[in-house]
């Protein structure tokens, strides 16, 4: 699953918020960037709600949680094992 789920984040991340060929790997940085925004945190949080069946907190909604691939994948493999 984990390189699914990475897949996935990327695949979002690309459809939703890259329009200029910026491209985004594991441990590029989403938030200070500029890439990903505050609006955009909401409807990237909600996605990975809908898509894995989880649930985040808003105090775990954070930008360093959501600052690049690699945190949001273990965020949300954090929220998997929580759901077991």
């Amino acid at each position: 699953m984990s390189s699914e789920l990475r897949d996935k984040i990327i695949q979002f991340i690309y459809d939703e918020y890259v329009d200029d060929g910026t491209e985004v790997d594991d441990n590029t940085p989403l938030i200070s960037s500029g890439l990903v925004d505050s609006f955009s945190m909401v409807s990237l949080k909600m996605y990975l709600e809908q898509e894995f069946e989880i649930e985040i907190d808003d105090d775990e909604a954070s930008t360093e949680e959501f600052e690049t691939v690699s945190r949001i994948q273990s965020l949300v493999n954090r929220k998997l094992q929580e759901r077991q």
